[in-house]
């Protein structure tokens, strides 16, 4: 894959849905939170915005987090395609569909490293079939570490666009230097001190996506190029590592800092969704 891979492609004028006032949707998103495991009674159409028109300028895969596709992703595809953006939405459920085995999905590596090749698979075929579209990977939880595995499976040749982690359930000594060179503008990492219990209190119980014990990147972010790279900027060859700890503002986004707030419809649509929105 040539290194333009990132180029963006100038969407057409699609139409978009009439949406509910922003309160509502936040409220909504909320309400839905507090019973996230019973959305996998969500039909699996609702996971999905892949027609041909939507493909043709770019792609998002959003991998789920332990728990699989239920409420949360679909609060982060929601979010994504009220902000506009272009591209086809897609939600990859990479965990085996069982949901009281969501310590096997965060612990199961070799597994994970299985899946996570067939995930690179759907992003080459994607690029051979839409060559120099954007891709972008969203990894919420579990799905940060399936994000950086997947990054890492693609071959030497292909790279994705960017890659956004959401509370990450991934140790702060992860290498994530080794998978800058997969992306061609950055990596952003959204973490929390107040997502104690899932990214710190559980992984340091039953450890993280990579099988260390302690608090997760999702809640301390991650040690290595934090110093150099943090709110840098580089240039425009190469890759940016950015890290982002929640802040009081992020109320105003619905998002209180736990561990699903970064996954919140609204917060998705103001915070993440800009940066992936080509530039016109």
């Amino acid at each position: 894959m040539s290194a333009d891979l990132a180029t963006e492609v100038v969407p057409n004028a699609l139409p978009q849905p009439r949406m509910a006032p922003r309160w509502w949707r936040g409220l909504m998103s909320c309400l839905a939170f507090l019973v996230f495991p019973l959305g996998w009674f969500l039909p699996a159409r609702w996971f999905r915005r892949v027609s041909d028109e939507h493909l043709d300028q770019g792609l998002v895969i959003i991998l789920p987090g332990v728990e699989g596709r239920g409420f949360l992703s679909f609060s982060i595809l929601t979010g994504l395609s009220e902000a506009g953006v272009p591209y086809g939405l897609e939600v990859f459920d990479w965990t085996t569909g069982w949901k009281p085995l969501v310590l096997y999905h965060l612990r199961a590596w070799r597994r994970n490293q299985r899946v996570a090749q067939q995930v690179a698979e759907r992003i080459v075929g994607y690029q051979r079939d839409y060559p120099n579209r954007p891709v972008w990977i969203v990894g919420h939880s579990g799905g940060g570490g399936m994000a950086l595995l997947t990054a890492a499976a693609l071959p030497e040749d292909v790279r994705v666009t960017g890659i956004v982690l959401l509370a990450p359930a991934v140790s702060p000594q992860f290498d994530v230097a080794s998978v800058l060179g997969k992306v061609e503008k950055g990596i952003w990492n959204y973490y929390s001190w107040f997502d104690w219990f899932f990214v710190g209190l559980g992984t340091s119980i039953f450890g993280c996506f990579d099988g260390r014990h302690g608090p997760a990147a999702g809640m301390v972010g991650f040690q290595q190029l934090t110093e150099t790279v943090e709110c840098s900027v580089v240039s425009a060859s190469k890759a940016v590592f950015e890290q982002t700890r929640h802040t009081w503002r992020m109320l105003l986004q619905f998002h209180a800092g736990g561990h699903f707030g970064c996954a919140h419809r609204v917060f998705v649509a103001e915070s993440i969704a800009p940066l992936m929105l080509p530039k016109r």
